[in-house]
């Protein structure tokens, strides 16, 4: 059994993780459709999409319906970039959304809301 030390070094330590910022894919790999998205958190992204995508409410719903004919198992999620976390609170928006542009060009993806 870990002791309380250990355990709030554990909890101290999550808490000091920055979220990785960044570019991602949802693929389906059943019919060679790319979405791309970005993130201020690309860990927690993919948890939230296959929420939404499992139970129905996506809001892209393009997706939704390749989701429902494909099934979860034709979908993969793929980090494309992960941004510096030094850039600057106040630019950090119009990054993400230069990101986006330049994923959905260079993949011929369709954006995702």
């Amino acid at each position: 059994m870990p002791s309380k030390e250990s355990k709030r070094e554990s909890i101290r330590s999550f808490k000091e993780q920055k979220p990785l910022l960044g570019a991602y894919a949802v693929r389906c790999i059943a019919s060679a459709r790319v979405w791309v998205g970005v993130s201020r958190n690309l860990n927690a992204t993919k948890n939230g999409s296959w929420f939404c995508l499992r139970s129905g409410s996506h809001k892209d719903k393009l997706l939704q319906e390749e989701w429902d004919a494909q099934g979860e198992s034709a979908f993969q999620y793929e980090i494309l970039e992960c941004i510096d976390c030094e850039v600057h609170p106040l630019e950090v928006d119009d990054l993400l959304k230069a990101k986006k542009r330049e994923w959905i060009a260079r993949l011929s993806a369709q954006p995702l809301l």
